[in-house]
C-alpha cells in the first residue's frame, strides 16, 4: 500500500509517515511513471499536509429527476476530488426531499424512484449505492424539506422524515439507513415562506434538527441592484432582501431557541445583524461561499451568467465586507453550495438563466487564493472552516490527527523517532476522513478536467494555490492525485 513520509500533522506541525490502503474502486489521477499499479509505492510527501478531511453541508446533487446535470456518481465523486469526505445533500431533488410518498409514475424523477423498488426520496438515496451497485466515495447526510414538495404552502409531516433520523429506531434500520440519515430541514433555494415558518419553527424544535436557511426572497429582479445591474439593463435585487430573512429568522431564534444556520451569506448588513445576534448569544451560526469571497456584481461583466446566483454576486463593498467576517469569526464555515446546470441552460440570459456554479473541485484552490494569500486567515484556520466546523454542524466530529496517532502508534517505538500511522492495521475506521494537501501548490482551475457532469464555473482559467491531493474515507485512499 502506498506509504507517504514526512508529511506534516496540518495543527501540530509533527511529521509523520502514513501508510494507507488504496480502496478497490479508488479514482486515481496521473499515477507516479516507473510504478507497478500504486500498491507499494513510496511517496516523498515532504511540504505536504495531513489534515481533517473537508466537510460540505451545503451540496446539490440533482439525484433524481435531473442527472442530466448531476447525479449520485459524479456529485460524489467530483466532492472525492476536492477533497471533500463527507457532504450534506440539500432537498430540492425532483421530487422533493420531503418523505413523502412517490405516488405517479409519470411525475419527474418518479420512474428513477420507483424503478428501484423504494417508496420515497429518503429511502431511494439512503440505498443508492445498494441498488445501484456502484460505490460512493464520500459519505453523506441528507437534509429535508421544510415544506411538502418545497412549494411553501404546508409544512412537511415529522413522522414521513423523523425515523431517518439518527438515534429514532436505529435497530430497525439496516446499514444504509444509519449511514446517510437525515440530520437537517430546509427549503433550500427558497426562503421558509411566512405561510409555513412557525411550524417550521416547531418541526425544527420537536425534532432537534438544526434550520438551514436560506436567507434570501425576492419576488423580481436577477442580479444585484446597482450600477452593474443598470449598466446590463437588468432588474436589481436589492441588499436588503437578505437581510430581511436574516432578522425575521433570528428574532424566531430568539422566541423558540431553535438552532438556525443561514447559508450563503453576502451583504456586509447581514454580518452586521448575525454579529449582534450572536454577542445576544442567539444560537445563530452562519456561512459563505467561494464566490462570494472572490467576486462582486462587477464579475457579471466578464463572465455573463456563469456568475448568476442566489443570492446575487454583490457589491465590492459587500465583497470584502464578507471577507472580514470570515476573518473575524463571524462567518461560522464555508460551503459551496454546488449547483450543477448545463451550459445550454446557461446561455438563456440573465432573466432565464438558473442561478448558481458548481464549486466542489476548485473550492479549497479559490479559498486559499483569497483568504490565505490575500492575508485573512491561515492555513489552519481554512482548514477549520472547510473541515472541523461543518462537521460540527452536521452534528459529526472531524477526524482527529493526533488522537489518531496517540491511539494507533506503538507506544514501544523509541521517544524522539518519527511517528508511523499505519491506516492499514487500524481495526476501527468508522469515522475516520482525511485530507492530504499541498497549500503551496500553484495550478489552473481546468472546468473540461472536473468529475463533476456540469461546467457551470466562472472559475475555468484562474490560477489559485492550494490543492487536495489525496482524499481518504474509512482508512483507505479514495482518491488520489499524488
Amino acid at each position: 500500500m502506498p506509504m507517504l513520509r514526512n508529511i506534516k500533522v496540518w495543527n501540530t506541525d509533527e511529521i509523520i509517515d502514513v501508510k494507507v490502503p488504496l480502496a478497490a474502486d479508488a479514482l486515481v489521477e496521473g499515477v507516479r511513471s516507473g510504478t507497478d499499479g500504486f500498491d507499494d509505492v513510496e511517496i516523498d510527501a515532504t511540504g505536504l499536509t495531513l489534515a481533517p478531511g473537508f466537510a460540505d453541508p451545503h451540496v446539490h446533487f440533482r439525484d433524481p429527476g435531473q442527472t442530466y446535470k448531476e447525479s449520485m456518481v459524479s456529485g460524489c465523486a467530483a466532492s472525492a476530488s476536492g477533497g471533500y469526505t463527507d457532504v450534506l445533500i440539500m432537498p430540492n431533488t425532483v421530487p422533493a426531499m420531503d418523505g413523502e410518498p412517490v405516488t405517479d409514475p409519470e411525475a419527474p424523477g418518479a420512474r428513477e424512484v420507483l424503478g428501484v423498488g423504494r417508496t420515497d426520496v429518503i429511502d431511494f438515496l439512503q440505498h443508492y449505492a445498494t441498488d445501484h451497485d456502484v460505490t460512493l466515495p464520500v459519505r453523506y447526510d441528507l437534509c429535508v424539506c421544510a415544506s411538502k414538495g418545497r412549494a411553501g404552502r404546508e409544512a412537511t409531516e415529522l413522522e414521513r422524515w423523523r425515523r431517518h433520523m439518527p438515534g429514532v429506531d436505529d435497530q430497525a434500520k439496516d446499514a444504509d439507513q444509519l449511514a446517510h440519515p437525515v440530520t437537517a430541514i430546509s427549503d433550500d433555494g427558497s426562503a421558509v415562506t411566512p405561510e409555513t415558518i412557525d411550524d417550521v419553527f416547531a418541526l425544527a424544535k420537536a425534532s432537534g434538527l438544526t434550520l438551514i436557511e436560506h436567507c434570501e426572497h425576492h419576488d423580481t429582479g436577477a442580479v444585484n441592484d446597482g450600477p452593474v445591474s443598470r449598466a446590463l439593463g437588468v432588474p436589481g435585487i436589492p441588499e436588503d432582501t437578505e437581510l430581511k430573512i436574516v432578522e425575521r429568522d433570528i428574532a424566531k431564534a430568539r422566541e423558540t431557541g431553535v438552532h438556525v444556520h443561514f447559508q450563503h451569506v453576502s451583504t456586509a448588513i447581514s454580518f452586521d445583524a448575525i454579529r449582534a445576534a450572536k454577542a445576544e448569544g442567539l444560537p445563530i451560526t452562519c456561512e459563505t461561499a467561494p464566490h462570494y469571497l472572490s467576486l462582486s456584481d462587477e464579475a457579471l461583466l466578464k463572465y455573463g451568467t456563469l456568475a448568476k446566483m442566489n443570492p446575487p454576486l454583490r457589491s465590492e463593498a459587500d465583497r470584502k465586507a464578507t471577507c472580514e467576517a470570515v476573518a473575524d469569526g463571524t462567518v461560522d464555515l464555508l460551503a459551496t453550495d454546488h449547483a450543477p446546470h448545463t451550459m445550454a441552460e446557461k446561455e438563456l440570459g440573465f432573466l432565464d438563466a438558473p442561478n448558481g456554479i458548481i464549486g466542489l473541485e476548485c473550492a479549497y484552490g479559490v479559498c486559499h487564493a483569497t483568504l490565505v494569500d490575500g492575508g485573512y486567515i491561515s492555513d489552519e484556520r481554512l482548514i477549520e472552516l472547510m473541515s472541523v466546523a461543518p462537521m460540527r454542524l452536521m452534528g459529526h466530529e472531524a477526524t482527529d490527527v493526533t488522537a489518531l496517532l496517540d491511539r494507533e502508534t506503538d507506544a514501544s517505538r523509541e521517544p524522539d523517532a518519527k511517528r508511523v500511522l499505519d491506516l492499514g492495521a487500524v481495526k476501527d475506521t468508522d469515522g475516520i476522513g482525511l485530507v492530504v494537501l499541498d497549500t503551496a501548490a500553484a495550478w489552473t482551475v481546468d472546468p473540461e478536467a472536473f468529475h463533476s457532469k456540469a461546467r457551470n464555473t466562472p472559475f475555468g482559467g484562474w490560477d489559485v494555490t492550494g490543492r487536495p491531493l489525496a482524499t481518504i474515507i474509512g482508512g483507505a485512499m479514495v482518491f488520489s492525485r499524488l
